[in-house]
C-alpha cells in the first residue's frame, strides 16, 4: 500500500478504511500493482494539524524563500518530464507526445514559476499607504492551510499538488493539503515526492506540502468545514463541487470552486455566410480536442436558421460522425456522458451523429452532435444546457435573431462566451446586443475563436458567475490575480512603521513593489 505524505515524512496510513486502484483507461484494466489508502478521519485531521502548525511558521518566512521553493519545484517536474509522462500516460490515456510532455508539464512548470515570481515580486499583495490617516493594508497569509482537490482531466496543471491552485495557495503563504485525485494518483504521489524534496531543500516547514489520496464523502465534508483550515480550491462536477460548498460555507471557510460550464458560441448570420465552413472545422475540432473533456469545451453552438446554418449542420454532423471515440478518463466518465445525452434528448433535442457508448478497447462514447429548434430550447433552457463532459455539442437553431437573443437570455453562469460575427461589420448591430447580454454570464468573452485553450497570463479569467464557479471575482488561472483568493486583506490602523510589513513602510523597501501610495500607484524602487 502507498504512503501518504504527513508533515514532510512518507507515512504508512495508520488505519486506512479501504483502498483502491487506478485503472489504465486505454485497456480498461485495473492497475493493481499499487494500491492507495483511503484516509479515516482521524489521519485526515492530523494532516489538517500539522498544517496548520505549519501555516503558523511560515508567516516568519520570506517571499524569496517562497519563491525559491517554487522555482526549485518548477525545475524538478521539468528534469522528471518523461517518467511523469509515461506514468500519467498509464493513468489517463493521454497521449505522451504532444499532450504531455510537450504541452501540460511545460505549462504546469511555466505556471509555478510565474507564481514563484508573483511571490517575490510582491506585487500580489496589493500594499496600500493611507499617510493622512496612518491607516496601511496589505494581502497576508490565511494562518491556516489550503485544501485542494484537483480534477482527473488534467493531471499535472490542476492537480492538486502541482497545478494553478497550488501554486497560488503556496505564492500567498498557506500550506497545501492535497487530495489525490482517483484517476491517477500515483503521477500524483511522483509529483509529492518532487514537492517534498523541493520543501526540504529549501527550508520551509515540514507540513508545508502534505497528501492523501482518498476518503470518505463525510470525511470530506468535515475538512472543508474543519476550524483549522483557511480556504479550499476544487475543480470538479457541480453535485461535488455543492456539497463541499454547503459544508464550507456552513463553517463560513472561503471555498473557489470551478464546476460544469457549456461554452456557448453564438454564430451569426453574416459570419456563417463569409466562412461558415472554416467556423465549422473550428467547432468540431474544439468539440472533440482530448475527447471534449476540457473545461472550456463549446456544449452548445446557437445560429439563426438559414441556408448556411444548415449547411454548417450537415457539415458538422459528417465530422462528428466520421470522427473516432476518443479515450475518456474513467469507466464512471463514459456512463455520465450516456446520461447526459440521454437527458438531452428527453428534453427535446434530436440525434444527428454519434449517440452510444463505444466498442472499443478503451473506456470510450461516441462523438455526439445533436440539434434543437429555438423554441423548444426556450422551453427547457435548464436542461438543454446541461454540461455532458465528453465529445458532444447541442446546436439550437434560432428563427431569427430576437430568438438568438432570447436563447443568449437564458444561458447560466458560464467560464466562456464566444460569438463569432463578420469581420466586414455587418453582424454589428445584433452584435452589440448579444454581447452585452452574454458579458454578465461569462468570465471570458470570445470574438471569432473557440474557447478551448486557456492562456496562462495576468489577464486570463479562468472563472466566471454561478454555477460555473462559486463567485464571478476570481480566477484560477493568471498570477497575480489567482493569488489573491488564498490570501486576507490585512490592516494597520495607526501601527509604528518599524512594526509594519516591510512593504508597506515608507522607507527602505525592497524590490520593485507596486504599491499605492496616497492614492497614487509607485514603485519601490523609485
Amino acid at each position: 500500500m502507498q504512503n501518504i505524505l504527513f508533515n514532510g515524512e512518507w507515512t504508512e496510513s495508520s488505519a486506512p478504511s479501504s483502498t483502491f486502484h487506478a485503472f489504465n483507461p486505454s485497456t480498461k484494466e485495473e492497475l493493481t500493482e499499487r494500491a492507495f489508502p483511503e484516509s479515516n478521519w482521524d489521519e485526515v485531521e492530523s494532516l489538517v494539524d500539522a498544517a496548520f502548525t505549519a501555516a503558523q511558521a511560515l508567516l516568519d518566512v520570506d517571499s524569496d524563500t517562497i519563491a525559491s521553493f517554487l522555482e526549485c519545484y518548477a525545475a524538478k517536474i521539468e528534469a522528471a518530464t518523461d517518467r511523469l509522462a509515461a506514468v500519467a500516460n498509464e493513468e489517463t490515456g493521454l497521449p505522451v507526445s504532444p499532450r504531455l510532455a510537450g504541452v501540460e508539464i511545460p505549462r504546469t512548470v511555466n505556471q509555478i514559476r510565474q507564481a514563484a515570481a508573483t511571490a517575490r515580486s510582491g506585487d500580489w499583495a496589493r500594499p496600500t499607504l493611507d499617510n493622512a490617516t496612518n491607516i496601511h493594508s496589505m494581502h497576508g497569509p490565511l494562518g491556516g492551510p489550503v485544501v485542494v482537490f484537483g480534477p482527473n482531466n488534467f493531471p499535472f496543471a490542476y492537480n492538486g499538488i502541482s497545478g494553478g491552485d497550488f501554486a497560488s495557495a503556496i505564492a500567498a503563504g498557506n500550506p497545501v493539503i492535497a487530495k489525490a485525485h482517483p484517476a491517477h494518483p500515483y503521477t500524483t504521489q511522483l509529483l509529492a515526492e518532487l514537492a517534498q524534496e523541493a520543501v526540504s531543500e529549501t527550508g520551509l516547514p515540514a507540513g508545508t506540502v502534505q497528501l492523501f489520496y482518498g476518503t470518505a464523502p463525510e470525511n470530506g465534508l468535515k475538512l472543508v468545514s474543519h476550524s483549522k483550515v483557511a480556504a479550499v480550491g476544487f475543480t470538479g462536477s457541480r453535485p461535488g463541487g455543492l456539497a463541499l460548498k454547503e459544508a464550507a460555507d456552513k463553517a463560513g471557510t472561503p471555498i473557489y470552486l470551478e464546476m460544469s460550464s457549456v461554452n456557448p458560441v453564438f454564430v451569426m448570420p453574416g459570419a456563417l455566410q463569409e466562412r461558415g465552413s472554416d467556423i465549422g472545422t473550428e467547432l468540431h475540432g474544439s468539440c472533440t480536442l482530448g475527447a471534449g473533456q476540457f473545461c472550456t469545451k463549446p456544449g452548445l453552438v446557437v445560429v439563426q436558421q438559414s441556408s448556411e446554418a444548415t449547411a454548417l449542420i450537415e457539415q458538422m454532423t459528417e465530422s462528428f460522425s466520421q470522427s473516432p471515440a476518443g479515450i475518456l478518463l474513467t469507466g464512471g466518465g463514459v456512463k455520465a456522458v450516456s446520461k447526459a445525452v440521454e437527458q438531452l434528448k428527453a428534453a427535446g433535442a434530436k440525434l444527428l451523429a454519434g449517440g452510444k457508448i463505444a466498442d472499443t478497447a478503451h473506456f470510450g462514447y461516441e462523438p455526439t452532435l445533436l440539434t434543437v429548434d429555438g423554441s423548444t430550447f426556450l422551453g427547457s433552457p435548464n436542461e438543454l444546457q446541461s454540461e455532458a463532459f465528453g465529445a458532444v455539442c447541442l446546436v439550437a437553431v434560432a428563427k431569427d435573431a430576437e430568438e438568438m437573443l432570447a436563447i443568449a437570455s437564458t444561458i447560466e453562469g458560464n467560464l466562456t462566451g464566444s460569438i463569432y460575427s463578420d469581420t466586414k461589420g455587418g453582424d454589428d448591430s445584433e452584435y452589440a446586443a448579444l454581447s452585452k447580454e452574454l458579458r454578465t454570464k461569462v468570465g471570458r468573452l470570445l470574438n471569432d475563436k473557440v474557447p478551448t485553450g486557456v492562456a496562462v497570463c495576468p489577464a486570463m479569467n479562468h472563472g466566471g458567475p454561478y454555477p460555473a464557479t462559486g463567485h464571478p471575482g476570481f480566477t484560477a488561472v493568471g498570477f497575480p490575480a489567482s493569488v489573491i483568493r488564498f490570501s486576507a486583506l490585512h490592516s494597520y490602523d495607526n501601527v509604528r512603521e518599524n512594526r509594519l510589513p516591510q512593504a508597506l513602510q515608507k522607507k527602505n523597501p525592497t524590490g520593485s513593489l507596486n504599491r499605492l501610495v496616497d492614492g497614487k500607484w509607485t514603485t519601490a524602487d523609485a
